[in-house]
């Protein structure tokens, strides 16, 4: 099974109303949001975060970037830093790396989520491949998931 059909799964056992979409191969956050025609704010990326022991997953709008002091103070944990695609590859079995859903409760990864990712009514994320997507709305994500909310990110500089 591929992490988009687990997802896939997961949302249709939880009567989850949502719309799945295929795409040209997209890398980043910002090139599924134009592959999907959508805001880039409203496309959530995932980012792992370790201290070499624990991961965490934050989420947050392909239009920000993460502040790591914030989601230090946010998480307790001074130690985070930026996982390196090799430290979680293994996490997330059947997934491409970086195409990671924000599910990380389906692999037993706390989920923190960026405040400005609540402010429209739906997201789409990457469903763990580079070509499938994923749109929902919001409170679903936020009910399934369960994700601590919390301010961590800044906007990505133009240029």
């Amino acid at each position: 099974m591929t992490i988009a059909n687990r997802v896939k799964s997961f949302l249709d056992d939880h009567d989850v109303d949502y719309e799945h979409s295929e795409h040209e191969p997209a890398y980043t956050a910002q090139e599924v949001a134009e592959a999907e025609h959508v805001p880039g704010r409203q496309v959530a990326k995932t980012v792992i975060l370790t201290d070499g022991d624990v991961y965490l997953m934050a989420v947050l709008p392909a239009t920000r970037k993460i502040q790591l002091e914030k989601i230090r103070q946010s998480a307790g944990n001074d130690a985070l830093r930026l996982a390196t695609e090799e430290e979680f590859a293994d996490l997330f079995p059947g997934s491409e790396i970086g195409a990671m859903a924000p599910f990380g409760n389906l692999y037993e990864v706390p989920v923190f989520v960026d405040q400005t990712l609540r402010e429209d009514e739906s997201i789409t994320f990457s469903a763990g491949t580079h070509t499938d997507a994923i749109t929902l709305a919001y409170a679903e994500f936020e009910r399934l998931v369960e994700p601590v909310a919390a301010d961590f990110s800044e906007p990505i500089a133009a240029g």
